[in-house]
């Protein structure tokens, strides 16, 4: 993104872009524009830490007393919950025109399906691989039987976004797509199901949900609010870490891990998402790491080679930024119909 100031308009005028009389006008205008966009402020940050909080005590520190109320009274209090923060969240959404604070309440209600459904099952005893045990455990243990509660939250979560657009309704969607990314593995394969196979479970749904939010970028301009961000996060959280484990441990294997760690790192600038540079800088440093250390360990060129592709690298930044422009300006001549292809600010 690129900033803009007024004296920018100023200096368009002077060169004959705009007439004169049109800088102030043009300048309130813009201002207007993205006075209305969301901006993060201390009262933003209020909202959001309000939420997680909710967020936190209703899941990730439910305490052992909750359990004693049985699976039916975890479920009416769940369902409740759910209902009052929906109702709590469109009053302020739609009524007041709070989109934060309200699009958070609506995040909020989401995140109670597991534990209604947690409830629903503990009444019926309805588990798909035992008794997983307390509610507690959902945050810490890898289990099939959290395998229903994930897919409800996915599937409440979407359709609270198909109504409620906000983006951070995205949380808890992708948060479910990376935990169900380690609970199906052994609904599949069973308890005993072995580390290769949990990884390869991880690395395709992983790679679907880096795809899911790929599409979402596409569609969704991020002047609008950045609906894909959680999705590319924990797409990643899944897909990256299990790369290393999916192939045989060869040389090949391990060149292979680096080309798509290098991939991720061209991605990110055509895409441009700082996330896939930070995993796919993760996964360079690591192989070149690795090199240093086990292959290349008494090697006197090594450094000195390793140094100057460094070098190389920095002199490269340098001239895509002095000639970024134009280059972008060519590619877009040149290869028109793949504009359509990268996601719109």
């Amino acid at each position: 993104m690129i900033p803009l100031y007024e004296d920018d308009l100023d200096w368009a005028a002077q060169a004959g872009l705009l007439n004169p009389e049109q800088v102030a006008p043009l300048w309130q205008a813009l201002g207007e524009r993205a006075q209305a966009r969301p901006r993060f402020s201390g009262v933003t940050a209020a909202y959001y830490g309000g939420a997680l909080v909710v967020m936190a005590a209703l899941g990730l520190f439910l305490t052992l007393a909750w359990e004693n109320l049985g699976g039916w009274g975890i479920f009416a209090l769940a369902l409740v919950y759910g209902l009052g923060l929906s109702g709590a969240g469109y009053w302020l959404s739609f009524r007041q025109r709070l989109t934060i604070p309200g699009g958070l309440l609506f995040t909020a209600a989401v995140w109670m399906t597991p534990l209604a459904v947690y409830g629903l099952q503990r009444a019926l005893n309805f588990w798909s691989q035992g008794d997983p045990g307390q509610y507690a455990n959902f945050y810490t243990w890898i289990r099939g039987s959290w395998f229903l509660m994930e897919i409800s939250t996915l599937i409440v979560g979407a359709i609270a976004l198909y109504f409620v657009r906000f983006p951070f309704l995205t949380f808890p969607l992708a948060w479910c797509l990376w935990f169900l990314s380690m609970d199906v593995a052994p609904l599949f394969f069973g308890a005993d199901a072995d580390f290769r196979a949990r990884a390869w479970v991880s690395f395709w749904l992983g790679l679907g949900g880096l795809i899911l939010a790929y599409l979402v970028d596409l569609r969704s301009p991020r002047s609008r609010g950045d609906y894909a961000f959680w999705l590319y996060l924990f797409g990643l959280l899944s897909f990256w870490p299990s790369l290393p484990f999916t192939g045989a441990d060869t040389e090949w294997s391990r060149f292979l891990y680096f080309l798509v760690n290098l991939g991720l790192m061209i991605l990110s600038v055509a895409l441009r998402r700082r996330l896939l540079m930070v995993f796919g800088a993760l996964g360079v440093f690591g192989y070149l790491s690795y090199l240093a250390f086990q292959v290349f360990a008494q090697s006197l060129l090594f450094p000195l080679a390793l140094s100057a592709l460094g070098l190389g690298l920095i002199a490269l930044g340098v001239l895509y930024q002095r000639h970024c422009r134009r280059w972008e300006a060519y590619f877009k001549r040149r290869w028109p119909g793949v504009q359509g292809f990268l996601p719109k600010e």
